[in-house]
């Protein structure tokens, strides 16, 4: 469906935002583009959405490389937009129909992003759960092939982004590929099918998320408070990662984890014991450091 080979992307001043993705993309997934701050997603996404010209490589959609033709088999749900003030929802999606030449029906973006009930109310006293929904409803409007979702729920409630991740599903059984960037990892857990973690401007590991933990993780994570005194320890069996308040490590062996634990006099308040996510993934690719 969509293929990028290569892709790299300088600015002045020696910036390389993006140096050298790569990625391929099958029909009818849910593909999550994840990355700490300045990792180079947001630029590898505008290049995946024809935004802006990779400074070298290539994108294809269906074989062929990308052109104006592209434009009319893709939506864009951006993180921000702006909409014309003084609109209902109903008003909102008449306006953007007229932009296409085959839109989809105004019943079919009603029901597909549950706006029923919202039809007749001005666009601009929607809550942030609902803006969200009409912006999708948008984004659907000519029928695309190829779904882009730039961190659609940022600042919503968990009740708000629970109800998107439906549609989300909803949007992906009628035979749409997403591509989707977001900051909750449980978010990239729930709907992706396949993600890729970047950093640095380069994709680190792309997998599906059962593959990526199950060859990065062997066991189960044990955390504990950073005061235990496990970080001053100048010999331990396990890798550990060392965040501001916690510290963590992964054993294929709880109990002899804990023997050497006690052995050491490590105090066991505040211990718990998980199954590794991705979250934990995520940090031990690109570290605890505070991104800009």
């Amino acid at each position: 469906m969509l293929r990028a080979d290569e892709l790299r992307k300088h600015y002045p001043k020696a910036v390389q935002a993006v140096d050298g993705v790569s990625l391929s993309l099958n029909e009818g997934v849910c593909f999550g583009l994840l990355g700490p701050n300045g990792a180079g997603k947001t630029t590898t996404l505008e290049m995946l959405e024809g935004i802006i010209k990779p400074s070298s490589g290539q994108i294809y959609h269906r074989g062929k490389p990308i052109n104006a033709e592209y434009r009319k088999h893709i939506g864009i749900q951006f993180q921000h937009t702006a909409l014309p003030e003084l609109l209902t929802v109903k008003e909102s999606l008449q306006l953007f129909q007229k932009l296409y030449p085959s839109p989809l029906s105004l019943d079919e973006l009603v029901e597909a992003c549950a706006l029923t009930e919202y039809l007749n109310r001005d666009n601009r006293k929607l809550s942030g759960g609902q803006r969200q929904r009409l912006l999708l409803a948008i984004a659907l409007i000519n029928n695309p092939d190829i779904v882009f979702l730039d961190e659609p729920t940022t600042g919503l409630d968990p009740q708000a982004r629970h109800n998107f991740w439906s549609l989300i599903r909803n949007i992906k059984a009628r035979g749409k590929t997403i591509i989707l960037t977001t900051h909750y990892m449980d978010e990239a857990e729930q709907l992706c099918d396949e993600i890729a973690i970047m950093d640095k401007g380069r994709i680190l590991v792309q997998d599906t998320p059962q593959n990526l933990l199950a060859n990065h993780f062997d066991g189960v994570l044990i955390k504990l408070p950073k005061s235990s005194g496990l970080a001053e320890l100048s010999e331990w069996s396990y890798p550990m990662a060392i965040g501001d308040d916690v510290i963590e490590f992964v054993t294929p062996d709880v109990e002899a984890a804990l023997r050497q634990l006690a052995q050491h006099h490590i105090s066991l308040d505040g211990l718990s014991i998980v199954a590794p996510n991705l979250e934990n993934l995520f940090l031990k690719l690109t570290g605890y450091s505070l991104r800009a």
